[in-house]
């Protein structure tokens, strides 16, 4: 039987998270951290890896105690098994390095309240088994690191002439100060979604021209 018929397998689990419904890109979620942190690639990258953790991590749990759980209570569960996580997660970035965790600030502990996490908690694995909440977790937390790292990347070059704080212009470049500043998060984040969706419509016209010259 094939998997169309059987449904998603594991890999498609994972991959749909990286494009088809990249949290940030298509679903346009977790715009807090999303605006907030990605005035540098390494803020945005640290904040992506560290929400990739907690989602991983409290998926697992959720799909290995979804028979357990009662439905009244749900809700209040998940955010205490993603809270768990993320206080872990918290301290594992203290010790790692105190100036990145200044610089996150408070939105480490806002990860709590990600949509994202949330969302495929309550929609994904409290439905699934281990191995599927695992690659589902695993591929939205990759696209929504990507996702902030392509918006602190060129936040960070524009607005400072360097990546991860090194210079990657010449000297002669005036930065774009606006880009670090919150407004320049909206602006990188309506480029992107731009071109993302771009991208996307000529995928589907492709996709109309293909069957239109089947059928004929």
């Amino acid at each position: 039987m094939s998997a169309t018929l059987e449904g998603p397998t594991t890999t498609d689990e994972f991959i749909k998270g990286l494009w088809k419904e990249n949290p940030v890109f298509v679903q346009v979620l977790g715009m807090c951290p999303t605006l907030a942190v990605t005035n540098s690639a390494i803020n945005a990258l640290a904040m992506g890896l560290a929400t990739m953790v907690v989602l991983v991590m409290s998926n697992a749990v959720i799909s290995l105690l979804r028979k357990f759980i009662p439905k009244q209570v749900r809700i209040a569960s998940y955010i205490l098994i993603i809270a768990s996580f993320v206080t872990a997660v918290e301290y594992v970035i203290q010790a790692v390095s105190l100036d990145l965790h200044k610089a996150l600030g408070a939105f480490i502990s806002l990860i709590v309240v990600n949509c994202v996490i949330l969302g495929r908690a309550e929609a994904f694995a409290s439905k699934n088994d281990l191995v599927k909440s695992l690659a589902d977790g695993a591929g939205m937390g990759l696209g929504f690191t990507f996702a902030l790292f392509l918006l602190g990347a060129v936040r960070e070059v524009l607005g400072s002439g360097s990546l991860f704080g090194v210079a990657v212009l010449p000297a002669s470049f005036q930065p774009w100060v606006i880009m670090i500043l919150p407004s320049g998060g909206f602006f990188t984040l309506g480029s992107w979604l731009l071109f993302f969706n771009y991208l996307s419509k000529r995928k589907a016209r492709k996709a109309a021209l293909a069957t239109a010259e089947v059928a004929s």
